[in-house]
């Protein structure tokens, strides 16, 4: 499966659980909705019946105050009653239209309290027609010893005080109910949340996680080989999935594969050019040892017969033979470099004191400052400084010549300087020097061959290094070049 389908099915599940939250919550919130309503509506019911039982009360109270004081004004809150009541009833009956139970409930309360309308308002009639004596009127009496004396009206009252207490009961049972669901209702909903919010942070935090260790680990995998690659270990790396980083991992087994091939080509190459050179090389020398022993041989047989025009045609040819067997070797030398050598602890100081006490005049003075301890291959750091201070002698004056030997260390690399206070090199050829044959002084002067400062620059180069002169002429000149620390193998 590829990357990009992996981290699309990853948002995928997590926005579907995402959606699966919101829309569980929605649905939970509308039951809650729905649980908070009714608990209102209940609070509605509630507080109506009381209203309702409070009327009732008052004007059960107006009305046996009247009786008691055959004071009018007692009527008042009776009569008020009448007429708020059957709003109240109205109300009432709207609000519980889909409970069947509490409505057949406060149908009865409405009809025990008609009941004791017609009861109380009988007896109303009955006081105000007879004002000045009770006991001369028949229908007063009747009602008196007929219904106020048997306690119609307290069996009404209580009648409707038990149905009160009933229907207060049922709305308390119900509303009590719907509180229970409404808690449960939000208990279950933060229970929702937190489950859907915890299954999106572990499928979001695991596929992360997931995908960012199986790309961290391929993408070191690769760079640990390209790190191989350039250590000269051309190695594969195992990669058995098909995604975007496959393309990658193919390419560069493929470019490993082909380096390998490559370098082991060149190096067989390599090898073949060093043999033949060291053949070349050594099948010349034959020849030219033996134009120099036929010269010996002409001016021992006859030297007195030449003319000294003759002599001096013979004393060029040794010279320049000289100089061809001097080349000859320095390609050898050169062809020579990529042979490795063992890697040992050196200390400078004391190597370049023997370089010193080999190849450097007493009328040359060699000051040395500061030279470290390091770990390269002794023959190529010695080589590098046997050119080096060889080519300054050769450019010092005859006195008071100069040569400095110092160093600089740096965290990854040493920088050492040698330099003179010869005749110096021109800008324009600090370039040129470096170049295998080529050299500034005369093609019949056996010293130079052009090969000594080559073989310092590939030598270096080799080593990770840099090199470069400043120099001007009559001032001198100043080698400066890098060793890293760490040896290259």
């Amino acid at each position: 499966m590829k990357l990009s389908t992996q981290i699309l099915l990853t948002f995928c599940i997590v926005i579907i659980l995402s959606v699966a939250d919101t829309y569980s919550n929605y649905l939970l919130s509308l039951k809650v909705e729905r649980n908070i309503a009714v608990v209102s509506k209940s609070e509605a019911v509630i507080q109506n019946s009381n209203k309702i039982h409070k009327t009732i009360i008052q004007m059960q109270s107006g009305f046996r105050g009247y009786l008691l004081t055959d004071d009018s004004s007692f009527l008042d809150l009776y009569f008020e009653g009448l007429d708020v009541l059957p709003a109240y009833f109205e109300e009432q009956r709207d609000l519980i239209k889909d409970n069947t139970k509490q409505s057949e409930i406060l149908d009865t309360i409405m009809m025990l309290h008609q009941r004791w309308i017609a009861y109380a308002g009988s007896l109303i009639d009955s006081r105000k027609k007879s004002p000045i004596s009770f006991s001369s009127s028949a229908v007063y009496n009747e009602l008196f010893e007929n219904a106020l004396k048997k306690l119609f009206g307290k069996n009404l009252n209580d009648s409707i005080t038990v149905k009160f207490n009933e229907f207060d009961k049922s709305e308390y049972e119900a509303r009590n109910t719907h509180n229970t669901n409404l808690i449960a209702s939000i208990s279950q909903t933060h229970t929702f949340s937190f489950i859907f919010i915890t299954l999106t942070i572990l499928v979001g935090a695991a596929s992360a996680i997931f995908i960012v260790i199986l790309i961290s680990k391929r993408i070191i995998s690769m760079v640990r080989l390209a790190e191989k690659i350039s250590n000269g270990e051309f190695a594969i790396v195992n990669d058995t999935r098909n995604d975007e980083l496959t393309g990658l991992s193919r390419s560069l087994n493929i470019m490993s594969d082909r380096l390998s091939k490559t370098i082991h080509d060149l190096e067989n190459k390599n090898d073949e050019l060093n043999k033949f050179a060291y053949v070349v090389s050594h099948d010349l020398k034959a020849p030219v040892r033996g134009i120099h022993n036929l010269i010996k041989w002409i001016e021992e047989d006859l030297g007195h017969q030449l003319t000294p025009e003759m002599k001096q045609y013979l004393d060029i040819i040794p010279q320049r033979t000289k100089r061809m067997e001097d080349l000859i070797n320095g390609l050898l030398d050169y062809a020579r470099i990529s042979q490795k050598t063992n890697i040992s602890d050196i200390d400078v100081t004391g190597l370049v004191k023997d370089i010193v006490d080999s190849i450097v005049p007493r009328h040359v003075r060699v000051e040395l400052d500061n030279l470290p301890r390091l770990y390269a291959e002794r023959l190529k750091l010695e080589q590098v400084f046997s050119n080096l201070i060889s080519n300054s002698v050769k450019y010092t004056p005859p006195l008071n010549g100069h040569i400095r030997v110092s160093c600089k260390e740096y965290p990854e690399f040493y920088m050492f300087s040698v330099k003179d206070n010869g005749v110096g090199i021109d800008p324009e050829y600090h370039e040129k020097i470096f170049e295998i044959f080529q050299t500034l002084r005369e093609k019949d002067e056996i010293e130079s061959t052009g090969v000594g400062l080559a073989i310092v620059k590939k030598i270096i180069e080799d080593q990770h290094g840099t090199i470069k002169i400043i120099s001007k002429p009559g001032e001198g000149a100043e080698f400066i070049f890098t060793w890293e620390k760490k040896a290259h193998i």
